[in-house]
């Protein structure tokens, strides 16, 4: 394979994570959104912040795809729930669920990007995994990296 076949490569690789990655980012603002709707005004601000910060990262997102030459994914128009999110326990559950799921996706976009794109992915899987300590309470061995990540403590779903 020559050279420039490994650059074409490694390019539709970082763009097929990015993409990953900004599906997950328009996700995750529509899942701010129901979190926002039934969390406790004790965490309205948190819950506020993170919708910011997911915007401007699905925006910065949006803009380095159109740089590779590529069209950003659109977002859907709904999302299915992994659970109900019918209070505030099950919105801060929720919320420590999009921010593990975010962690996957940029420790993805971690292992395919290379120079700077590397870094602000790296910054980006950092930050979800600090939110999502902050919404659970607790942390994981290794933020975004499901297969070596122990979730034996972690609901799945929040209790009945």
């Amino acid at each position: 394979m020559s050279d420039t076949d490994k650059a074409a490569k490694a390019d539709k690789e970082t763009v097929t994570a990015l993409q990953a990655a900004l599906a997950a980012e328009h996700a995750a603002v529509y899942g701010y959104g129901v979190v926002g709707g039934r969390i406790g005004e004790d965490r309205r601000s948190d819950a506020r912040a993170a919708y910011d910060a997911h915007r401007a990262r699905r925006d910065a997102l949006a803009r380095e795809v159109r740089d590779l030459g590529a069209d950003p994914v659109a977002a859907s128009a709904g999302y299915a729930l992994p659970f109900p999110v019918t209070d505030r326990a099950t919105a801060v559950l929720f919320a420590a669920e999009l921010e593990s799921r975010l962690a996957g996706v940029y420790a993805d976009l971690v292992r395919s990007a290379r120079g700077a794109l590397r870094g602000t992915a790296a910054e980006a899987l950092r930050e979800a995994a600090v939110r999502a300590v902050r919404w659970r309470g607790e942390s994981v061995a290794f933020p975004g990296l499901a297969e070596r990540a122990d979730t034996s403590s972690a609901p799945a779903a929040p209790p009945a």
